[in-house]
């Protein structure tokens, strides 16, 4: 460990040495790198970081065509009502147009079909009277109606998404049609989830022995499934040796390394010594932060010469759930070439809320309400529980001994 973080971290078990949400979330965009760059099917990029410019590799559309069920006309001029027109043809969607248009023609067209050459106007099918092999205008018709010119949307060699844009549904659909089959992405984390604990019920009948069921396993694994991500996750018993074993073996296959519990002082707490021990070096641990204080953040170097990064939460659920969103959501971003911090609203508090010593996240539910957005606080905030979760949109930052009043602008993350 480098002398400045040693200094500003010597005192990390104590509740002196307790570091800010603002410095724990900066020093994991400065303590973590992008993990190289891969290339995949356009199809199984979604929500990744573009790692290079992409560029249009035609123009869109990439030829002339009708926007409508119609009739493609050739005539120099704007045309009135009761104009006719030879009609020599038919082009329908995906089929070539071979046509050339002679003034005073016409072909039967559908949308998107590409317009045969010397094409002037399109005609929809609405103001057309065919007779016989004749088409009659009910209304007059300007030039150039109804065509989508090709090249009008993207040009040929035209940026169409930048380094480190994110893959929505909408930009890989636009990708697509501008005929992108594989991108260049930031390399996603394989990443270990492990949950400690002997606590643990595998059944109904173990709760008579005392034991609870497991949130927080679910709670992960659907947090990552929403992002179109998938996570290995494993339990491991409260003991030394158990989680040394096990962090020896994940530390040579994984990127991150993920776990609940144990990051304590407890009697069994061994997440953090554990991981000093087998050589990981602790960028911080404990933050000034209700829920979720005992967190642990380290970074290990893997024989291929990556790194590992091991985020331990704490082990009750809401700590969980609040971690996820501000901490591992970050971290999983810069991985990815993404350095930048949570993107926090503002709203206004609708009630009064009391001091803590300490910065509060609580789950609250928005609304909107006379142009503007509102926040309520919701019961049952202990870090055991998650019910309000059924109910709750987003997390809200409350600050350190600050009273609250009605009406004052908060800031939070949706959820």
């Amino acid at each position: 460990m480098n002398s400045a973080v040693t200094t500003a971290h010597s005192a990390c078990g104590s509740e002196l040495g307790l570091i800010s949400v603002d410095q724990a979330l900066q020093m994991i965009l400065d303590h973590t790198d992008h993990l190289g760059v891969e290339t995949l099917p356009l199809s199984q990029a979604l929500n990744r970081f573009v790692a290079e410019d992409i560029y249009s590799k035609t123009q869109l559309p990439i030829f002339s065509q009708s926007a409508v069920d119609g009739y493609a006309i050739c005539m120099d001029t704007d045309m009135p009502a009761e104009s006719s027109f030879e009609l020599i043809g038919e082009i329908r969607a995906g089929q070539g147009a071979d046509l050339i248009l002679e003034p005073g023609q016409a072909v039967r067209i559908f949308t998107g079909a590409k317009i045969p050459l010397q094409t002037t106007t399109v005609a929809r099918q609405e103001i057309v009277q065919l007779r016989d092999s004749t088409i009659i205008l009910t209304e007059a018709l300007r030039l150039d109606a109804d065509i989508r010119q090709a090249g009008e949307e993207i040009r040929m060699d035209q940026c169409l998404a930048v380094q480190g844009q994110q893959l929505s549904i909408g930009t890989i659909a636009a990708l697509s049609m501008a005929g992108i089959q594989e991108v260049s992405v930031y390399r996603y984390p394989k990443i270990a989830v492990v949950i400690t604990g002997d606590e643990v019920a595998d059944t109904v009948e173990d709760l008579n022995s005392g034991k609870i069921f497991d949130a927080n396993a679910p709670l992960i694994q659907a947090w990552f499934q929403s992002r179109n991500q998938q996570v290995e996750i494993m339990h491991v018993a409260d003991t030394e040796q158990a989680v040394s074993a096990l962090f020896q073996r994940l530390r040579t296959q994984y990127d991150l390394i993920l776990t609940t519990g144990g990051v304590s002082v407890g009697d069994y707490d061994f997440v953090r010594p554990v991981a000093l021990k087998i050589g990981f070096e602790q960028l911080f641990w404990k933050v000034k932060q209700k829920p979720g204080k005992p967190m642990f953040f380290a970074k290990s170097e893997r024989p291929d010469q990556n790194p590992c990064y091991l985020l331990g939460l704490p082990g009750n659920p809401a700590a969980v759930y609040i971690a996820m969103q501000i901490y591992v959501s970050t971290l999983i971003s810069t991985v990815q070439g993404q350095k930048q911090l949570p993107q926090w609203f503002s709203a206004v508090i609708s009630h009064d809320l009391k001091v803590d010593s300490r910065e509060r996240f609580l789950r609250m539910a928005l609304s909107f309400d006379s142009g503007m957005l509102k926040l309520s606080s919701l019961p049952k905030q202990q870090s055991h529980m998650l019910s309000n979760l059924m109910q709750a949109n987003c997390i809200v930052r409350i600050p350190a001994a600050q009273s609250i009043q009605a009406g004052q602008i908060l800031q939070g993350l949706f959820i």
